[in-house]
């Protein structure tokens, strides 16, 4: 199965993110054809199917005869990736190989690869160790439970980084971080989900501060020329108040059961040098200055992969099955999420502004929020009041359901073995979201 992502991911096309051009086998006649019909249907199946992952698991422990067939349809990274192949060959049979062929040509795979790339760097040992340390430091000068101050850090703090190493490394060093020194101490169920309820939130609209970081601020930023000052003007900080508020009522909630944990799970190894440490560092920001440009950022993962090979004993090992299931998600939202133009953009035209934002919060659940805001973006004339709205609005939801934003499927990969059957219940999820995800609506409605 391994081999077979890899080889998948691999052989996807790598063409510029910004410049990606939605338009399906059948939209140059214009109007609505049966390739868009079927393809939403099968986008709204493979929809609840994410939300049907848990039934799935349960099967398997029932049925295990056939466990290996349920517990694959369990794994919520297959889901949009085995639609997705559902789809294009549906679309060879309506419209014939050319033109099926020329739709997935036609997609875009840079961020998925993106995705990949960085959950495997963030995750790397050398990393993870030197923004452990920083955390312990920090926390050591709250003045209260050193457990409380670490858990705290950890969603808040981190999430906020994402507006510098991008979302998806936030994601995965918050969740790795919570993993090791949480997790594994055994967390009630309630707490486990209120954590990833939170985290996802919190790293959803703790992109904002910059252009660059948060998937579905950098659909738009060129085109609304929006700069990381007018971010931060007009969302980072709204944001910033969110996501400490979301954290400091999680830890305050939960403070008699988190005071006696947040030791580091496991053996702590020797010692990284800073030499390596640095090293790392320098692939990361790498990776994350040439984020839209999969040619560099895959040669300098190659040379990444080298260079842990070269210096095997100061690394662990790495995320590479968790990062590729992740990637393979990713691009199969990509393969489904083309033919969804048609229904999108009519739902986001002629909207009054608030009520554009609280339909964008809802879109987002059952959509990526990078293709909500790449779609709005194609709307020509727009006023701010919109553009503020469907930005807002994406960022808001992006933690309520586990498609709703690109980093949620990292979080899930890494904490989902510590939940019940390993899997993550999508009303879990829902409930355990949708107050934090009420704190950054009263950020950005009333602020």
């Amino acid at each position: 199965m391994l081999r077979f992502l890899a080889l998948s991911l691999l052989s996807l096309p790598t063409l510029a993110f910004a410049s990606s051009e939605i338009a399906p086998p059948a939209a140059a006649g214009g109007g609505i054809g049966a390739p868009e019909i079927v393809a939403t249907v099968i986008f709204a199946i493979a929809v609840l199917h994410t939300f049907s992952t848990k039934f799935f698991a349960h099967l398997a422990h029932i049925n295990p005869r056939h466990a290996g067939l349920w517990h694959l349809l369990a794994e919520v990274e297959v889901v949009f990736g085995f639609w997705a192949f559902v789809l294009i060959a549906s679309l060879f049979l309506l419209s014939g190989q050319n033109a099926a062929v020329h739709y997935l040509e036609g997609r875009n795979f840079t961020e998925p690869m993106f995705v990949f790339v960085i959950m495997v760097m963030a995750a790397s040992r050398p990393i993870l160790v030197a923004v452990a340390a920083l955390i312990q430091q920090a926390a050591a000068m709250i003045p209260m439970n050193r457990a409380l101050s670490t858990y705290f850090l950890c969603m808040a703090v981190v999430p906020m980084l994402g507006s510098f190493i991008t979302e998806p490394a936030a994601m995965t060093l918050a969740a790795l971080m919570l993993r090791d020194r949480f997790f594994q101490q055994g967390l009630s169920t309630r707490l486990k989900y209120a954590t990833i309820g939170v985290l996802f939130v919190n790293v959803s609209i703790g992109g904002t501060l910059t252009h660059f970081a948060a998937p579905p601020v950098l659909m738009v930023a060129a085109k609304w020329q929006w700069d990381t000052l007018f971010m931060i003007s007009h969302f980072g900080w709204k944001s910033a108040v969110a996501v400490f508020a979301n954290a400091a009522v999680l830890t305050w909630m939960f403070r008699q059961e988190l005071s006696g944990k947040g030791a580091l799970g496991g053996k702590s190894g020797s010692v990284v040098p800073v030499a390596v440490t640095s090293v790392h560092v320098i692939f990361l920001v790498g990776v994350v200055l040439f984020a839209h440009h999969a040619v560099v950022f895959m040669g300098l993962f190659l040379f990444f992969l080298g260079y842990t090979e070269a210096y095997k004993r100061h690394q662990e090992r790495l995320i590479l099955r968790e990062g590729l299931m992740v990637a393979f998600f990713l691009a199969g939202l990509v393969v489904l999420g083309g033919l969804q133009q048609w229904w999108l953009q009519a739902a986001l035209t002629g909207v009054e502004p608030t009520v554009l934002y609280f339909l964008a919060t809802a879109l987002t659940a059952v959509t990526d929020n990078a293709a909500l805001t790449y779609l709005a973006s194609l709307v020509d004339g727009v006023s701010m009041e919109f553009k503020y709205a469907i930005v807002a609005g994406a960022v808001t939801g992006g933690g309520l359901t586990v498609i709703a934003n690109a980093p949620n499927p990292a979080g899930v990969a890494i904490l989902k073995g510590y939940f019940d059957d390993e899997s993550i219940s999508f009303v879990g999820l829902f409930l355990a979201a949708f107050p934090p995800t009420c704190m950054a609506i009263f950020a950005f409605q009333a602020l």
